[in-house]
């Protein structure tokens, strides 16, 4: 389970499906950080995103490289601490070049709640299934 979460630290850009009317909408989107079980992440209160996430909190990811990938599934939270939000801000070096100030932002974590891990290059193929409790 840990190498799970430790391909997640190495690959941040990924794939970031919300729900809009019933409807996928899909995007690129970078963890920001990641403590323990829980994905962090940011974005600007005026993007569609937002509005979505507002609505159906509901997160499905996927990262790749190569014959592995990883699905993780989760409810946005809205209650990331200020000085965490701080941090977040300070650590990612395109944040301070497209916003001014880090209160531009909301963030937000992701407490992985499903997980799976695909690994297509032995035959057959490893499949890995894990659940997580709710950690609100």
């Amino acid at each position: 389970m840990e190498k799970v979460f430790d391909f997640l630290s190495k690959h941040k850009d990924v794939a970031f499906a919300t729900v809009e009317q019933n409807k996928p909408k899909i995007r690129v989107f970078q963890i920001m950080k990641q403590e323990g079980h829980t994905l962090y992440f940011a974005t600007s209160p005026h993007k569609e995103v937002y509005r979505q996430l507002q609505e159906n909190p509901n997160i499905e990811l996927l990262a790749m490289d190569g014959n592995i990938s990883v699905r993780v599934t989760g409810r946005a939270m809205f209650d990331v601490p200020d000085g965490l939000a701080r941090e977040i801000y300070a650590d990612n070096p395109v944040l301070p070049r497209l916003y001014k100030r880090y209160t531009d932002l909301v963030y937000f974590r992701l407490p992985v709640t499903r997980l799976d891990y695909y690994d297509l290059t032995p035959t057959p193929p490893t499949f890995e299934h894990y659940e997580y409790e709710s950690q609100d």
